[in-house]
């Protein structure tokens, strides 16, 4: 075959619901040409008398599979009994079960592992089961031979255990989802496709690495599928279709190819704890040149007083004057410092302290410098990191507070929210968060607007999985622009090459948002140091209430 592709179609529980199964493959084939194979995971036959009477027509010839099929062992006891050879063989004509375990490797060199059944609870295994002797007698002789990269498909019945850890989260309890063996074995066996079933679920997890970054050479990704039940009644994917040309065939430096939303390796999480992003370039254990302590008292006609102090070494407040309303950065909380001068960093001489509403432990909210509306605020960390995908766990825990505070105060003002960030020609992080009166426009109209206008400027936004974290799509360093919308909805763009500065301010400004076309550039809406303090402290007094960060 050289390097044609294989074009494969695979297929989840099949509960012998084979003539269901068999007329969609026709449909399919008749509408784009034939396929070289069906390969089936999870159960295979079913149970009931129906199941029975459709598989007695193919095991006797009267009906024949349109394609080659190789289907999995049982997965339970009830089906166990159709499988009465455990090395496998055909079933009937053009159905064959490929074993407990082993390797097929067909015509074209496409490999092909697979392991039947489930992991066993306990020696000696039933016949449904498999144990990790198993799977050390399917691993050992691939991943011994010096040249072994992987295989082309891992077909297993379970999912492996820990799968969605740094991709899009599955439908599915995953507290009781999966098995810890058929994680390791993927992870040895690093498939370019792994299909699996039994969990009633269509599952895609983002493709995922197969070598640590700088540290082991490129290697091919891989991508997890789990398939539904054929005919299940929630129209849920069962089947699968795709072209691969078999790893031996393929050219090196193609195999290696990465694709944009390519994240972690899942199994991989024992050797560090990656959830954790790298903390940046000037690590946390520098001392900020600098301690704020703002005092926000009303006493004080309510603006922050400015003072940069300098902290005793005893972690003590040296300010003696009234301790009304108090914020103040607690010893020795260390932050991240930047490589030169910058204006968000709350340890810097630039911060334009005015503009700042609440400071908590590790972010602080400020009033948007030329604002779109009166209440358009950012939220910042007090630290220097470049982009949300960078924050440690527990900033993105703040700042997903003051989301949640900010939310709840413009919903009180009869207002929802949007927030956006354009991590592109930008040093510091900064969350724009920008309320729309709710009478004005739905999150649909949103939603149609940015997506409308990103096709204007030959830009596709993607739709995000609400659960999936930001920086399982984009690794540490990738520029990118991604709007939240109150409905928990993410839109998201992979900058390339340009990229209009003032987009989401442009969308939010436009006729069918907030219709305020000339407040699209923040240069032009620029106010005087007076207005500007005047506009803070009328928006720190209205979020007062909703500000968890307030000390009385």
């Amino acid at each position: 075959m050289g390097d044609q592709p294989v074009r494969v179609l695979a297929c989840g529980d099949v509960e012998g619901r084979l003539n269901v199964l068999f007329g969609r493959v026709q449909a399919i084939q008749k509408k784009t040409g034939q396929f070289d194979l069906l390969l089936c995971v999870g159960e295979f036959f079913g149970t009931t008398p129906e199941a029975e009477a459709e598989w007695q027509l193919y095991k006797s010839g009267a009906k024949k599979a349109p394609i080659h099929t190789y289907v999995l062992g049982a997965a339970s006891q009830e089906t166990a009994k159709k499988f009465p050879n455990a090395d496998g063989g055909e079933l009937a004509e053009n159905i064959t079960y490929l074993g407990r375990r082993g390797v097929f490797t067909g015509v074209s060199g496409l490999q092909i592992a697979y392991v039947s059944g489930r992991e066993a609870p306990q020696e000696p295994a039933p016949a449904h089961c498999f144990t990790s002797k198993d799977l050390s007698a399917l691993v050992t002789p691939l991943t011994g031979n010096s040249k072994f990269r992987g295989v082309d498909i891992l077909l297993t019945s379970q999912w492996p255990r820990g799968v969605w850890h740094f991709g899009n989260n599955p439908e599915v309890n995953t507290k009781f989802c999966g098995s810890g063996c058929v994680a390791n074995l993927a992870d040895k066996l690093k498939p370019r496709y792994h299909f699996a079933a039994l969990e009633g679920a269509h599952y895609e997890r983002l493709p995922y690495r197969n070598h640590v970054i700088l540290q082991e050479n490129a290697q091919h990704v891989s991508r997890f599928i789990a398939l539904a039940t054929v005919n299940n009644p929630a129209k849920k994917k069962y089947l699968y279709a795709f072209n691969i040309v078999p790893m031996k065939t393929t050219d090196p430096s193609e195999l290696v190819k990465q694709p944009q939303d390519v994240t972690e390796n899942p199994y991989r999480r024992s050797v560090k704890d990656k959830t954790h992003p790298p903390r940046p370039a000037f690590g946390e254990d520098e001392e900020p040149a600098h301690q704020f302590f703002f005092d926000l008292s009303k006493q004080q006609g309510g603006g922050p007083r400015g003072r940069d102090r300098k902290r005793p070494s005893d972690g003590r407040d040296d300010h003696d004057g009234d301790r009304h309303h108090q914020w103040q950065l607690k010893q020795p909380r260390r932050h991240p410092q930047p490589p030169g001068p910058c204006w968000f960093c709350l340890a810097s001489p630039q911060v334009e302290k005015h503009l700042v509403i609440s400071i908590g432990s590790h972010c602080y909210v400020a009033l948007a410098k030329g604002f779109l509306t009166p209440q358009h605020v950012l939220i910042l960390p007090i630290g220097h990191y470049q982009s949300v995908v960078e924050l440690s766990s527990e900033v993105v825990e703040e700042m997903e507070k003051y989301k949640s505070a900010l939310r709840s105060f413009y919903k009180s003002e009869g207002q929802r929210c949007v927030l956006f960030e354009r991590n592109y020609r930008s040093q510091h992080l900064q969350l724009q968060v920008v309320p729309v009166p709710l009478d004005r426009c739905t999150t649909e109209d949103i939603k149609d607007a940015f997506t409308v206008q990103a096709q204007e400027q030959r830009m596709e936004l993607t739709e995000i999985p609400e659960h999936t974290d930001l920086k399982q799509i984009a690794p540490p360093g990738t520029p990118y622009f991604y709007v939240e919308l109150d409905s928990g909805e993410k839109l998201f763009y992979r900058i390339q090459k340009h990229f209009p500065l003032q987009f989401g301010r442009e969308v939010l400004a436009s006729e069918p948002l907030l219709n305020i076309p000339t407040r699209a550039d923040w240069k032009e809406c620029k106010q005087s140091r007076e207005e500007e303090e005047e506009s803070c402290k009328l928006l720190r007094d209205a979020f007062q209430p909703f500000d968890f960060a307030w000390e009385d």
